[in-house]
C-alpha cells in the first residue's frame, strides 16, 4: 500500500461505513448508536483501482484525563500520527456541531493533512449541512453517503494527490498454490477468551507498542482489531476479539455484534490462542470457546496470563491439564503457556509454540507410510465383525491439510464404529507427531482406489 488513509470525527458519523465501504468488507461494526468503535482498525482500501490503507477509529470526544474516552482518543491522535492523509467526517444532515469546531481547530494544528468529507449527503440531503463545512478552514469539502456509495468519485480525486506512482498496477503474477506455500503467507493468529483475561495486554506486549485499548472496564474492545506485523522473519496478521461470555449472559444488541465478529475471527484465524485467567483457572466457558476452535478446525494454543497473580501456580497449572484431558481428549498435547502479559514473564513461549502448531497443522504424512501404518493398526487391533462379516479397512489417505484430513476406504463403512476411528485419531496422533490440532476422518466406501477394478461375470448380450 502506498499511503494511510486515517478516517476521524466526533462520534456517529459514519465513520466505520465508511471503513467498510473502502474496504469492500463489513469489516466494523456499525450501530445508530455512538461510541461503538474503541479501538483503532486496519484494512486494505482502495477506490477504481486506488489502493491505500484505512483506519477506522474512535468518534473524537472531549473528555477528561484517565478515563475511556480519553484512552480511546489517545488511539486516534496516534492513527493521525500514522496516516498520510485523514478524513474529517461531518455529519452533514446534523450540519457542523461546535464539537466539530473544536476538533477542526485541533486538525489545523497538526501535521497530517486533512480532506473534510461531508457524509450523508444523499439525495441533497445535507446541502446546508455541506456549505457550512467551508467554515471550518480546512479547504473543499467532499460531499459523499457512505451508506449509499455517493460522491465516492469526488473522494478519490481528493486522494490522489497521496498516491505513488504506479498504484494499482497488478504485482501478482499468480499460479497454484502448494503444499509449502503456507510457509511464505502471512499466519493469521486470532487472540480470544472471556472479558478481561487479558488478550489486549498479551497483543500489545507481543507488539511492543500499546497498539491496543486496554483498562479495567470489562469489554472495551467491541471489534475484531487485525494488525500486521513480523515476528524473527515470520509475517503475522495479529487478531484481537471481544471477550466471549456465555450466550445466557450477553446483553444487549452490540455486545451480540462483538460476539458475532469474534466468532469469524476464529473462522477466519489458522491458530488461536485462547486466554485465560490463571486467578480463576480454566472454566466452563473457556471451554466452550476451545470447543468450538476444535470444531472449526483451527489448532488451539491455551495461553494462562496474569501467572504472577497466581497463588497457587502448582495447583492451577495441574488443573488446568486435568481438565483439558478430560473435557478434551479429542485433541491431546495442547500447549498451555502460563505467562504475564504485564510483566512479560513467559511470553518469550508463546509465539514458539503458536508456528509449532501451525507447522503441525500444515503437515502432510506421506501416502505410502501410512498404509504401512494402517496395516500395522488393524493387525494389533482388528476392525469389529457386523452381521457376521469383520468389516474391512482396505486404503488411507491423506486429502488435505490446514487441518490433517484423512480418507479411509473402508467395507461397510457405516458399521464401523465410533470407537474405532478415535483409535484410527489417537494412533495418527501419537505415529506421525501431530499434537494440538484437530484431526479428521471421513469414511468412504470401495476398494483401493489405486487398484484397476476387474470385472466379472457374464458380459451384456
Amino acid at each position: 500500500m502506498s499511503f494511510t488513509v486515517a478516517v476521524i470525527g466526533r462520534p456517529n458519523v459514519g465513520k466505520s461505513t465508511l471503513f467498510n465501504r473502502l474496504t469492500g468488507k463489513r469489516l466494523a461494526i456499525v450501530d445508530n448508536i455512538p461510541g461503538v468503535t474503541r479501538d483503532r482498525r486496519e484494512g486494505d482500501g482502495g477506490i477504481a483501482g486506488l489502493d491505500f490503507t484505512v483506519i477506522d477509529t474512535a468518534g473524537l470526544d472531549d473528555a477528561g484525563d484517565g478515563s475511556l474516552e480519553a484512552r480511546m482518543r489517545e488511539q486516534t491522535e496516534r492513527a493521525l500520527d500514522d496516516a498520510d492523509v485523514a478524513l474529517f467526517l461531518i455529519d452533514a444532515r446534523a450540519g457542523v456541531t461546535p464539537l466539530d469546531e473544536h476538533f477542526a481547530d485541533w486538525l489545523r494544528r497538526h501535521e497530517t493533512p486533512v480532506i473534510v468529507v461531508a457524509n450523508k449527503c444523499e439525495g441533497g440531503a445535507g446541502q446546508g449541512g455541506l456549505l457550512e463545512t467551508y467554515g471550518l478552514g480546512l479547504g473543499d469539502p467532499v460531499a459523499l453517503s457512505a451508506e449509499h456509495g455517493e460522491g465516492l468519485d469526488g473522494l478519490y480525486q481528493a486522494l490522489l494527490p497521496f498516491a505513488s506512482p504506479g498504484d494499482g498496477e497488478e504485482t501478482d503474477a499468480g499460479g497454484e498454490a502448494t503444499d509449502d506455500a503456507w510457509k511464505t503467507k502471512p499466519l493469521k493468529l486470532a487472540i480470544v477468551g472471556r472479558p478481561n483475561a487479558g488478550k489486549s495486554t498479551i497483543i500489545n506486549k507481543l507488539l511492543g507498542d500499546e497498539r491496543m485499548l486496554t483498562g479495567p472496564e470489562a469489554g472495551i474492545t467491541r471489534d475484531s482489531i487485525s494488525v500486521s506485523w513480523d515476528w524473527e522473519g515470520h509475517p503475522i496478521r495479529l487478531i484481537d476479539t471481544a471477550g466471549l461470555r456465555r450466550k445466557a449472559r450477553v446483553t444487549g444488541k452490540l455486545e451480540g455484534l462483538s460476539v458475532g465478529d469474534a466468532l469469524r475471527a476464529i473462522r477466519f484465524a489458522e491458530v488461536v490462542v485462547l486466554t485465560v485467567d490463571a486467578t480463576l483457572g480454566l472454566e466452563k466457558q473457556d471451554l466452550s470457546i476451545a470447543r468450538l476452535v476444535i470444531e472449526e478446525g483451527r489448532a488451539l494454543v491455551l495461553a494462562v496470563n496474569k501467572w504472577d497473580l497466581a497463588k497457587d501456580r502448582k495447583a492451577v497449572m495441574s488443573g488446568i491439564e486435568d481438565r483439558l484431558m478430560t473435557s478434551l481428549p479429542q485433541v491431546r498435547g495442547i500447549p498451555v503457556i502460563p505467562c504475564s502479559a504485564k510483566t512479560g514473564k513467559g511470553m518469550d513461549k508463546l509465539l514458539p509454540a503458536v508456528f509449532s502448531v501451525y507447522e503441525t497443522w500444515n503437515r502432510r504424512v506421506e501416502t505410502g507410510g501410512l498404509n504401512r501404518w494402517l496395516e500395522t493398526m488393524t493387525k494389533a487391533h482388528p476392525p469389529p465383525v457386523a452381521k457376521g462379516r469383520r468389516i474391512k479397512i482396505r486404503y488411507m489417505t491423506q486429502a488435505k491439510t490446514r487441518p490433517p484430513t484423512f480418507i479411509v476406504f473402508a467395507s461397510r463403512k457405516d458399521a464401523l464404529p465410533e470407537s474405532y476411528v478415535r483409535y484410527l485419531i489417537n494412533g495418527l496422533r501419537e505415529s506421525f507427531d501431530l499434537p494440538a490440532v484437530p484431526i479428521r476422518v471421513h469414511l468412504r466406501a470401495g476398494k483401493n482406489p489405486y487398484v484397476k477394478s476387474k470385472r466379472k461375470g457374464k458380459g451384456k448380450g
